[in-house]
């Protein structure tokens, strides 16, 4: 008969490898590809964005999630129950750690404006006028500060003038971005919670069948579990 509370512990533990994964491949092949030269304004919106989040943390973290998977593989291969304990320990450090990543991010949400006006300042006419053309706007707070990049949606300062600032949308759009990646942190915090309810439930699983062992052998009836 399949031990339940072992198997919901390797589901919980194939869940949070696979987190540490998923958060491993997004960190390395998103910092390699935010530099490059954008072509699209939404996507050089993005891209900028994305040169400010805590990618070495990320992947770090991620590193951290496999040591600690390959910790619970002993843990599962015998019945000590220091392995599991370890794990344990292990998974709750990550889980902060995690926590730190997503509150890193959520906190970047609440200075947004600041952060794309210092973005905004620091890019070529090219960037800005790509901007400029995906969110339809002209200039950063207003089309005067700082001053627009004269194209096809603002050809001239009358018609720039009628035009939004491009603050708004862009941070609409950093908003919603950011909001969406550190949910997903959020999330991978609540399976590491899981996974440390799933130990101890199996830690105290464990207890109880070798305390039943040691009666068993006591009365002569050895094996039975």
């Amino acid at each position: 008969m399949v031990n339940k509370v072992l198997a919901s512990f390797v589901v919980m533990d194939g869940m949070f490898v696979s987190m540490g994964a998923i958060m491993l491949g997004f960190s390395i092949i998103v910092q390699q590809t935010c530099f490059d030269t954008p072509t699209e304004g939404n996507e050089a919106a993005r891209d900028l964005l994305y040169q400010k989040f805590p990618f070495t943390a990320g992947i770090v973290n991620a590193v951290f999630i496999f040591a600690t998977f390959l910790a619970t593989i002993p843990a599962l291969a015998t019945n000590n129950r220091s392995w599991l304990k370890l794990a344990a320990f292990m998974v709750v450090a990550d889980a902060i750690f995690t926590l730190g990543i997503g509150v890193d991010l959520w906190v970047l949400t609440l200075k947004m404006k600041d952060e794309y006006f210092e973005i905004w300042t620091s890019q070529s006419p090219h960037v800005q006028d790509l901007m400029q053309t995906a969110f339809s706007c002209c200039g950063y707070l207003n089309s005067s500060s700082p001053a627009f990049v004269t194209d096809q949606t603002c050809p001239s300062p009358a018609a720039a003038a009628l035009m939004r600032g491009c603050s708004t949308p862009l941070n609409s759009f950093g908003n919603t971005f950011v909001d969406n990646i550190f949910t997903a942190m959020f999330g991978m915090v609540g399976i590491d919670v899981v996974l440390v309810m799933a130990t101890a439930c199996l830690l105290k699983d464990r207890k109880e069948r070798e305390r039943f062992r040691h009666i068993d052998e006591k009365s002569g009836a050895r094996g039975t579990f």
